[in-house]
């Protein structure tokens, strides 16, 4: 029976459907075609340090959003992770105001009664000491926020769900 004071919503279980119901926007986003494409390619594990084989992350771009109107799904980018946790997300290299992250990311995932909200910054981005979000964050956490270069236009960055490596998440309002 369902408790009226607190009814059901979306957000509070993944489904085991996921990967079915939400491949639309997978496949707009493997269609997207990013300004200048930067990719972050990394792997998301629980707590246990376990890749999490059917997560969805999802990567929000607002200063995307001009550059990319004309496609489906501007600035917006949702992959699945694959069998061993692995995912690649295809970002547009936009310049942004200063501090301002890349992409504001959001993780589905099994056992997450709501999803998380975290955001990713590039190493290398001239604009990080001057980054409010950041400075949210205590300086020894900060780093799991950050992604490093591995050549140019690719960074590596990890995503860890909980664990003494746990990727800094957010709560707003």
């Amino acid at each position: 029976m369902t408790n009226p004071a607190k009814p059901i919503t979306t957000s509070q279980t993944i489904g085991p459907f996921s990967h079915a119901a939400w491949q639309w926007a997978v496949d707009l986003s493997d269609a997207a075609k990013p300004v200048d494409v930067i990719t972050i390619s990394g792997t998301i594990y629980d707590g246990d340090g376990v890749a999490i084989n059917d997560a969805q992350i999802e990567a929000w771009q607002p200063a995307a959003t001009d550059a990319e109107a004309s496609q489906p799904l501007a600035g917006f980018r949702r992959v699945p992770s694959g069998e061993q946790g692995e995912f690649t997300l295809r970002l547009s290299a936009i310049p942004q105001a200063p501090g301002l992250p890349l992409a504001y990311i959001t993780v589905f995932a099994r056992g997450l009664v709501k999803h998380q909200f975290t955001a990713v910054f590039l190493e290398d981005d001239a604009g990080i000491a001057e980054s409010a979000i950041l400075e949210q964050i205590p300086a020894a956490r900060r780093p799991t926020l950050l992604a490093v270069k591995t050549a140019d236009g690719q960074y590596r960055w990890n995503i860890h769900m909980q664990g003494a490596q746990e990727t800094a998440f957010f709560d707003y309002v």
